[in-house]
């Protein structure tokens, strides 16, 4: 997979999270808390949860193939726990993704054949 399809679904799996998590925040705990509707936590949250899974996996995977340093990677990281931070983050992650490049030959697809 190349850095800007790894950086892409980094993306748009962090724009999930947050929109996951300001669900979580603003909707399911006041229901919970306000109305006394605990399900709506655990749907909402179980979701949630199951994103930010999702979301350190492909964080990991971008930060492999686009060889972003740790500092970068923890800094988005602990992005992901500030409400609304992720969101303006987005265009940084846009502009790091129009830098990729498009295609990074991987070596089992490589024109030597070893002999």
């Amino acid at each position: 997979m190349s850095a800007a399809t790894s950086i892409r679904y980094f993306r748009y799996t962090a724009l999930a999270e947050a929109i996951s998590y300001l669900l979580l925040l603003g909707v399911a705990m006041p229901l919970k808390y306000i109305w006394g509707l605990p399900l709506a936590v655990k749907i909402v949250g179980g979701i949630h949860g199951g994103l930010f899974v999702i979301f350190c996996l492909t964080l990991a995977i971008a930060m492999r193939a686009g060889q972003w340093s740790l500092v970068r990677a923890a800094g988005l990281f602990l992005a992901s726990l500030v409400p609304l931070l992720p969101f303006w983050l987005d265009a940084r992650l846009r502009a790091w993704e129009a830098a990729a490049p498009p295609h990074q030959p991987s070596p089992q697809n490589s024109d030597e054949t070893g002999s």
